[in-house]
């Protein structure tokens, strides 16, 4: 009985010693398989970096221009918050609802300028649909656009393009409103508040253009909305002022007008009523993308470990 175990021991030392060469041969007869396919992984690779080389030159410049905005301070809520505060009770005599505070102007603002009215509305006061839907380039020495042929005649001023039911040959305004939210960008800082407003486009002149444009219509909605707003509650204070005799509801109606009156007088005297310009957009003089360089080096690895894949799928194919 004895005898058996060092027999046993000793054929389990000789099967992992094999095992152990056995992978070591495998590790080796991979490395060969690569080897002998040297020939074919470096054609693969350098196939594939032609082609990503050719790739990388033919996607056009895509140009950055943004501008950094500060919200401006709405001193009249303030006003609105304390008489809320106040005179609540009374006013509610009246039927008025005076509200605890008022809403984020900076925060309305941002989701107004992402909207698809005022993205639709601002697309056709500019008429940005061409430049925006069949640009294809620009030409740098001629600072023009360059329009792809096979979606707009830019002498006939007609869409050309092939029509996808449900959209027509002329792009739709939810084509429109996708395709410029994809250009466009609008970011708050939580830390600083600070917004930031940016475009890109193959032309970096029409970028700058379309950021200003952007800042200045936003404060123009925006103010117009308040503008409305003020006009609207100063007409019903004053039928209310004009139905009650108490001499407190009175004294509330009076300064709720002052408020609202300021709120007019604020939005008459100033053009930039949400957002403040801190730093204007500018022509850019580099592209922001693409970057070359990388789509390069990504093709040529993608080539690399291709090559290998087929060599090694072939060494064993032929092996099986």
């Amino acid at each position: 009985m004895n005898s058996n175990i060092p027999t046993n021991t000793a054929e389990l030392d000789f099967r992992a010693r094999y095992e152990l060469a056995d992978d070591e041969i495998d590790l080796r007869e991979l490395f060969a398989a690569i080897w002998s396919g040297k020939l074919l992984i470096s054609a693969i690779t350098g196939l594939f970096a032609i082609a990503a080389v050719a790739f990388a030159l033919y996607l056009p410049n895509v140009y950055k221009s943004e501008a950094l905005l500060a919200p401006v301070s709405a001193e009249k809520g303030g006003g609105l918050a304390a008489l809320a505060g106040q005179f609540g009770g009374l006013a509610s005599l009246a039927g008025i609802n005076l509200g605890g505070g008022s809403a984020d102007n900076t925060a309305m603002a941002i989701e107004v300028m992402k909207s698809r009215q005022f993205i639709n509305h601002f697309i056709d006061k500019h008429e940005l649909l061409v430049p925006l839907m069949a640009a294809k380039g620009w030409d740098a020495g001629a600072n023009a656009l360059e329009l792809d042929s096979d979606i707009y005649d830019a002498e006939t001023q007609t869409w050309l393009r092939e029509p996808n039911p449900p959209r027509g040959t002329k792009p739709s305004s939810q084509e429109a409103y996708e395709a410029f939210t994809e250009l466009m960008s609008v970011e708050q800082d939580k830390q600083t508040g600070l917004i930031k407003v940016s475009i890109e486009h193959y032309s970096p002149h029409l970028a700058q253009k379309w950021v200003s444009w952007l800042v200045d219509e936003i404060n123009q909605v925006m103010k117009q909305r308040e503008l409305g707003e003020a006009q609207r509650s100063i007409s019903y204070l004053e039928q209310q002022l004009a139905q009650t005799r108490i001499a407190e509801m009175q004294s509330v109606l009076y300064q709720l007008i002052e408020e609202q009156a300021k709120t007019v007088m604020f939005a008459e005297v100033r053009d930039e009523y949400v957002f403040k310009t801190v730093d204007a957009a500018v022509v850019p003089e580099l592209k922001a993308k693409p970057a070359r360089a990388l789509i390069c080096v990504l093709g040529t690895l993608l080539g690399g470990m291709l090559g290998v894949m087929l060599v090694l799928i072939r060494h064993f194919a032929r092996k099986g």
